[in-house]
């Protein structure tokens, strides 16, 4: 047999059972990370996955996922479909290995795929696993073939249902309750948001996303469709919109160095943060790796090169670092790996040394070309650099200042703090409370031996407008490091945090339930995601949420967070209650604040995560940004999360 026909015939003897998976439901978190809602979803990934694998071979180009009415999700493709013919080594079908064993999969036979995402290779034989049942058909060879599984085990053999004109995979499974304690429930907007990632990484392919839970006025489900003809190129001007460029349009490349297939994009803008993701076989890498390193590398080699023979650099009194190249960069780097090496149980930075030269030499050579075809961007460009070095010594002298006065105050807490008694970090939190009265408030309805109070004066600085000196000369947010004990980081690098001198373990942002309470919650947020990322990521952020109504009458009362729980608290009392409305937090008396917002056995806290960086990223540009039409748009779509008054 040829080696042409050889890798064509995509069949049973393709599929390599590698172990058994007996154990995946005893310790699931081995296999995708966790099982509250970022595992839940990532069943759904995973089944993705090998359609994405399918379509990155070429094979497919159309991918249905579909949230059902009953809370099940259906994933099909027009790909090959699953082999169904006899396994060898097994005696079962090629259908039933790869569901019901652990690893087994096309993607361990070189043959069958370059390259594949998914999880170690695991994939759909963990989502089967960890589902109360699941059940495949496959359209192949003109039959519709079909099998269905209860916990990962095979109910009946594969069997013939009829003939069909159609090929592919539809898998359809509904997540275990039995592990998935927290929620079953699946978010549209976080799956909408990896389905145009997707879209953005894979260009050319349909991916259509539809969740039947939600019927629209015109009744129909409420649907999105993803295709992108340009890819990356498409992606940066989507994550960029809010953002005012510096350079006329978007610096891209697609090229293959040493079989790593290599596609860059890249904008500056007039911002001060640098966004860079990266992308393994469609993996978002948060923590980076080889391929960062190899785009930095040539990034900073190819500009700092333009740069001093520009002599634009010849009256600067103190060294550029590789930061300044990349002030105002928003960039994506995606690499195709043939056999990736992922560093930490995340899977989430790339360890492969044969990356970083192959990056950073298509890098270089993109950005020389680019250089060299628009000298008015390559002469703006420098300009921004110079002055983001200048920023960045101004910066420089502006944290040592806060670090020396920390230290040299003798622990230097700000005097605003209302401190804790309690010297474990883990059983402590502090509240970050929007104005001087509320925070009063707060002081006297908190437990002081666990509880510590910073009020904060008014808005805080807008980092996302702010260069970076003038961040760490503002008042507000020197106090909120300070109190937190940590050390001043850079907005590139906030793993500089130094979280084991963190003296809060948990992060309480406590604002009045109003359009201004919202706004500045927004504020700090989205500080903390420019400047102490680490915490949102560690888990230690929450919002506190405040009830919105006090409801009374005679001897009883009860709280209600919004208008359905106000109402029904007045009928529950006979209707003609007395209806308080909080406007702000400064309207409760203390014993009021710690029995509705800051008791832990009764208080709503939200804990603050990041499912997608790209998003965001997206969506702080875009709130705390210039442009008002995206903004008022996006108020407009979330209102029901928002409470607007008039």
């Amino acid at each position: 047999m040829s080696d042409e026909i050889k890798k064509n015939n995509y069949s049973a003897d393709s599929i390599q059972a590698l172990e058994g998976m007996e154990h995946v439901r005893m310790r699931p978190s081995m296999y995708i990370g966790d099982v509250g809602v970022r595992g839940l979803h990532h069943l759904v990934y995973e089944v993705v996955d090998n359609s994405i694998d399918e379509a990155m071979g070429g094979w497919c180009d159309t991918i249905s996922v579909t949230i059902n009415e009953d809370g099940s999700v259906t994933v099909e493709d027009n790909g090959r479909g699953i082999p169904v013919d006899m396994h060898k080594k097994e005696g079962v079908s090629a259908l039933e290995v790869v569901m019901t064993k652990i690893g087994a999969g096309g993607k361990f036979d070189k043959d069958s795929y370059k390259v594949s995402g998914g999880l170690h290779g695991v994939g759909v034989s963990v989502v089967n696993a960890l589902s109360e049942r699941m059940k495949s058909t496959v359209f192949r060879e003109g039959k519709i073939y079909e099998q269905e599984y209860e916990r990962g085990k095979a109910m009946y053999p594969v069997k013939t249902v009829g003939d069909t004109e159609k090929r592919g995979t539809r898998q359809t499974f509904y997540p275990d309750h039995k592990i998935f304690q927290q929620t079953l429930e699946f978010s549209y907007d976080t799956l909408s948001a990896r389905m145009r990632e997707l879209s953005f990484l894979n260009k050319g392919i349909t991916i259509t996303f539809t969740d039947k839970r939600e019927i629209l006025e015109d009744g129909n489900p409420r649907a999105e469709t993803f295709f992108s003809n340009e890819g990356l190129k498409e992606y940066i001007r989507y994550l960029d919109g809010n953002r005012e460029p510096l350079i006329a349009g978007v610096i891209s490349m697609e090229n293959e160095k040493g079989e790593v297939p290599v596609e860059v994009a890249l904008i500056y803008n007039t911002s001060y943060s640098e966004n860079i993701f990266s992308y393994v076989n469609n993996i978002n890498t948060h923590e980076g790796g080889t391929h960062l390193q190899g785009f930095r590398s040539g990034l900073t080699r190819t500009l700092k090169k333009y740069a001093d023979a520009s002599g634009l650099l010849d009256k600067l009194k103190f060294e550029i670092t590789g930061d300044d190249f990349r002030e105002g960069l928003t960039a994506i780097i995606s690499v195709k790996v043939a056999e990736p090496q992922f560093e930490g149980q995340t899977k989430t930075k790339l360890g492969n040394r044969e990356v970083v030269s192959p990056v950073s030499q298509a890098v270089g050579e993109m950005l020389e070309n680019y250089l060299e075809e628009n000298p008015n961007d390559a002469r703006t460009i420098v300009q921004k650099v110079i002055l983001a070095a200048q920023a960045r010594h101004a910066a420089k002298k502006a944290r040592e200042m806060v670090q020396r006065k920390t230290v040299m105050g003798g622990g230097g807490l700000p005097g605003k703090l209302s401190d804790c008694s309690e010297q474990d970090p883990a059983k402590c939190e502090i509240y970050l409370v929007e104005g001087d009265s509320a925070g009063g408030t707060a002081k006297q309805g908190r437990d002081r031996a666990f509880q510590a109070i910073l009020p904060l004066r008014g808005k805080i600085l807008n980092v996302e407008k702010a260069m970076h000196h003038k961040v760490f000369e503002n008042e507000e947010i020197r106090n909120i490091f300070t109190a937190f004990g940590v050390t001043i980081g850079t907005a590139e690098d906030s793993k500089a945090l130094n979280l084991e001198k963190l003296r809060y373990h948990k992060i309480i942002i406590m604002c009045d339930a109003d359009v201004d309470g919202s706004h500045i919650a927004t504020l700090i947020l989205t500080f903390f995601f420019r400047f102490m990322r680490e915490l949102i990521e560690e888990g230690h952020v929450y919002i506190a949420a405040p009830p919105l109504y006090l409801v009374k009458k005679g001897n009883k009362k009860e709280y209600a967070w919004n208008d359905v729980q106000r109402d029904q608290a007045n009928e529950r009392m006979g209707g003609g209650a007395n209806i308080q409305r909080y406007k702000g937090l400064g309207e409760m008396n203390a014993e009021q604040l710690w029995e509705t917002t800051m008791d832990p056995g009764a208080r709503t806290l939200r804990q603050v995560s990041i499912e997608s960086l790209a998003e965001a990223d997206r969506i702080f540009s875009m709130l705390m940004g210039d442009e008002v039409p995206p903004r008022r748009e996006f108020i407009e779509k979330n209102a029901v999360y928002a409470n607007i008054d008039a």
